[in-house]
């Protein structure tokens, strides 16, 4: 998940908000009369000013619906989020919900802290969401969560620099999306046309990010986890392929030095400073660049090679294990995955539907709707096989091994070879332990 220091953190400390508002229909099974649930649930998250309008407006309807319900609300800053939740964990207060990207996820569900939603989720539910946003929500092929939403990254452009550069072809469409050898003649042209302290695109795999390097993997055709999600299979002709031609951005200067894996700048500060022609970004990127560019941009969709694949961002929604409160916490996980719920908040926030009708349908963002079918098309490439592994319960210690590595290989001249024994190397180990 990109987290643009413009518009992704709340204010600092945590803020307590107790919600006792009113709203819509309450938990039911398949086929029963929806019956209102009583009790007090705590919720804590991060999120933007429109997420969090957005949590309120749904938790008000909730509420509404199930008379003598609250939900208090506490938004905190994301770099305080996994250390608290964490800490509380540990300590037995941890809140009954709580909100987590589908890259920590799965450590979360594989050390048990979180409710197995297998036997009070109503019937037929998993048939709400696409298979890769279903998929992102399993353990052990048991459901530890709700999918509430997703993002994925697509190109974004500065018009002049790219008309100046000559390249006026931009794909409109997911089946003329740019190969990767057709992306390589962009980048030349971009790279001869600009000035040496400019560059024609900046990659947003900066901190946790890392995991949208798996972007090009899976582009190639690639895993970097066997079906059995401890066995690494990064040392292959795609993991090979994903490294070379990532690596190729930093030896002919497509991308600045400090667009690395570890550097504390932001690929969309880069791009919004115009130091980068195009860079890479999610949807919830759209409010923030829509008020405070003053230059003219597009989107397009990101390239592919053997398929096109794409980063599976987002947050799941989960009950903590010791809730006493998991009925009630489970039919608000439902509420929060139902149509107008979901709908109301990710067009509000410019940010992608889980469930395969909206998926289907589609939806309008609030700010440059034009561009809602890039992202919604960009997100279906994404295979339920890749959000799969990115759901392992060894993710976050994948992901170190990824900094590690690719850092070495982009900016520290280590080889291909090398690289992929580390990443191999070290995915044992993660997955070992």
């Amino acid at each position: 998940m990109d987290i643009s220091r413009r518009n992704f953190f709340v204010a600092a400390g945590a803020v307590s908000i107790p919600l006792l508002l009113a709203g819509c229909a309450g938990f039911s099974t398949a086929g029963t009369k929806p019956t209102p649930r009583k009790g007090t649930l705590t919720f804590t998250t991060w999120g933007t000013d429109s997420e969090l309008a957005g949590f309120k407006t749904a938790i008000a309807r909730f509420e509404k619906a199930n008379p003598g319900s609250t939900v208090t609300l506490n938004a905190v800053p994301y770099e305080q989020m996994f250390t608290n939740i964490d800490a509380q964990l540990q300590a037995g207060n941890a809140p009954d919900i709580f909100r987590v990207p589908y890259y920590t996820f799965g450590s979360y569900a594989g050390r048990s802290q979180l409710l197995d939603l297998t036997a009070t989720l109503p019937s037929g539910f998993s048939d709400r969401f696409t298979p890769q946003a279903w998929r992102a929500v399993q353990n052990d092929d048991k459901p530890f969560g709700v999918p509430h939403h997703t993002d994925t990254s697509v190109i974004l452009y500065n018009k002049a620099l790219l008309a100046s550069a000559g390249v006026t072809a931009i794909p409109t469409t997911l089946e003329k999306a740019w190969t990767w050898k057709e992306f390589e003649g962009v980048s030349e042209k971009l790279r001869a046309s600009l000035p040496d302290d400019k560059f024609p695109f900046a990659y947003n795999w900066q901190g946790n990010g890392v995991t949208r390097w798996l972007s090009w993997l899976f582009q190639a055709d690639g895993r970097f986890l066997a079906k059995d999600l401890k066995t690494p299979a990064i040392d292959s002709k795609a993991g090979r392929a994903a490294v070379d031609f990532t690596k190729s951005f930093f030896d002919k200067k497509w991308v600045p030095q400090n667009d690395s894996v570890k550097s504390t700048t932001y690929a969309s500060d880069i791009w919004y400073s115009q130091t980068a022609a195009m860079t890479w970004g999610g949807a919830f990127l759209l409010p923030d660049a829509a008020s405070t560019l003053d230059f003219e941009w597009g989107a397009t969709f990101a390239p592919r090679n053997v398929r096109g694949g794409s980063d599976f961002g987002g947050n799941a929604l989960v009950a903590t294990a010791g809730t006493k409160q998991p009925e009630l916490a489970t039919a608000f996980l439902d509420f929060m995955t139902q149509e107008k719920s979901m709908r109301d908040f990710c067009e509000a926030a410019s940010l992608l539907p889980t469930r395969a009708d909206l998926v289907e349908s589609g939806i309008t963002f609030a700010q440059r709707p034009e561009l809602s079918p890039v992202f919604i098309g960009q997100a279906s490439t994404v295979q339920a096989a890749d959000s799969g592994q990115v759901a392992s319960p060894s993710m976050s210690k994948i992901i170190t091994v990824m900094k590690d590595q690719l850092e070495q290989a982009f900016i520290g001249g280590q080889s291909t070879d090398a690289t992929i024994k580390g990443l191999s190397d070290g995915i044992a180990a993660a997955t070992a332990s």
